[in-house]
């Protein structure tokens, strides 16, 4: 039995090792949070130098080139961002990839197109723009956010929305305008366009109600693109069924095993007279071909939310179902699909353990939260990283286009009428 004299001595040690050595241990601590904090600083420091703009795109009266123009855009987009920062720049000067915002938005059942950029890369977006629709026209707009109370919900105004995320891993596609979109139907007449059903969706919203969509783009850096590439790698060897290569062992483990077991260390293979890839069905070869498509083109980090927000008296609630439509066209039951993401959805699940804890109050912070995160266009997650996914430029542009009047024949979306003209050969200057 430890004497009482002895326990006590033994304490008194113990408090003098951590009177004198409590600070040791701080560093090992305080590292990552320090880390965090201090990059968090330098970014909000960097961003607050980039003036933004948000161009407004009216689209021409006839759009005669395919949905693969957008695509064309989107590629444009991407190398304009595509300027990883260097140690310095993202350590000292806080520099980070730029990002997109492709707005469509219905103000009262007016549709407009918006672009949010830097404005030094104001030229170089018009520029990607003109190159496939020349017939559009272009103009710097006020941000529309600025129009609504900003402590929306109040007595006056209520809101609805929610952030998105893929349903299964990245590499997996969603459905695109190539399921939309074929060759063999080059008329406009006969293209099914997901964008034209939401344009005359927003065309029925009241004076009062307004609905924003929000996809919000930015290119990858070889720090994020290199985990995604290798994933996907991954997942497609394996739904190819291709044999996973041994692990490679130390040389002394493999004598030791020798030693101790007297077996020998080369496996025997089995050789197959049919590869791997013969006996894919003809859906899992289409599941690999997707994956390989998504790998082989440019790739952005993506984050997509959408609200509806109107006046009291003309507020109706089930029109948030308008966004809901507008996604569910690129479900794709083999691939991927885009689903509301639980945490941010302005919901609160009553169940039996949080049935009485402030659901009212909870409810309203949601909805302050994701109409603020909506108006500074900041991550799901903000100020903590994550809520993002991985989209390709063929996904954004099914995503984000234009859609002519013949296919979307909406009377209240803004369009040009008349078309541009270049000045006549042999005008003289002077």
């Amino acid at each position: 039995m430890v004497e009482p004299l002895t326990v006590a001595l033994y304490l008194g040690y113990l408090w003098k090792i951590i009177i004198y050595w409590w600070w040791l241990p701080l560093p090992f601590l305080l590292i990552k949070p320090f880390v965090f904090f201090w990059l968090f600083w330098r970014v909000e420091e960097w961003q607050k130098k980039q003036k933004r703009v948000l161009l407004e795109i009216k689209m021409p009266k006839e759009v005669l080139k395919p949905i693969r123009a957008m695509e064309t855009v989107m590629t444009g987009l991407w190398q304009i961002l595509f300027a990883p920062p260097n140690w310095y720049e993202k350590w000292f000067d806080g520099q980070v990839l730029l990002s997109y915002q492709l707005e469509l938005v219905s103000l009262g059942g007016e549709p407009h197109f918006y672009i949010r950029t830097v404005e030094r890369l104001k030229d170089s977006v018009e520029a990607n723009i003109y190159s496939q629709y020349p017939e559009a026209e272009i103009s710097v707009a006020e941000d529309y956010t600025k129009y609504v109370p900003q402590d929306i919900p109040n007595k006056d105004w209520d809101v609805w929305g929610t952030d998105y995320k893929l349903l299964r891993a990245d590499p997996y596609p969603i459905l695109t305008y190539k399921s939309f979109e074929t060759e063999s139907e080059a008329l406009e007449e006969k293209r099914v366009d997901p964008v034209a059903g939401l344009l005359e969706s927003m065309a029925k919203i009241k004076p009062g109600e307004q609905l924003w969509i929000q996809i919000a783009i930015s290119s990858m850096g070889q720090d994020s693109l290199t985990p995604f590439m290798d994933e996907a790698k991954k997942l497609r060897d394996k739904l190819a069924k291709r044999p996973v290569p041994p692990e490679q062992r130390p040389i002394i483990e493999e004598a030791a095993k020798i030693i101790i077991t007297g077996e020998p260390t080369i496996e025997k293979k089995n050789v197959e007279i049919m590869p791997p890839e013969m006996k894919l069905t003809p859906g899992e070869k289409d599941i690999v071909a997707a994956i390989e498509g998504k790998m082989a083109k440019p790739c952005f980090s993506c984050h997509i939310r959408f609200l509806y927000l109107g006046q009291r008296e003309v507020y109706f609630r089930p029109n948030f179902r308008l966004g809901f439509n507008f996604f569910s066209y690129f479900f794709s039951q083999n691939c991927n699909a885009l689903v509301p993401l639980g945490t941010t959805i302005t919901k609160i699940s009553q169940d039996w353990y949080n049935f009485f804890f402030f659901i009212q109050r909870r409810l309203y912070l949601r909805k302050r939260k994701i109409f603020r995160h909506y108006r500074d266009r900041f991550s799901p997650y903000f100020p903590k990283p994550g809520g993002t996914f991985v989209l390709n430029v063929e996904e954004v542009a099914s995503l984000f286009h234009f859609p002519s009047e013949a296919v979307a024949p909406t009377p209240s979306v803004p369009r040009v009428e008349a078309k541009k003209g270049g000045p006549p050969i042999g005008l003289p200057i002077e």
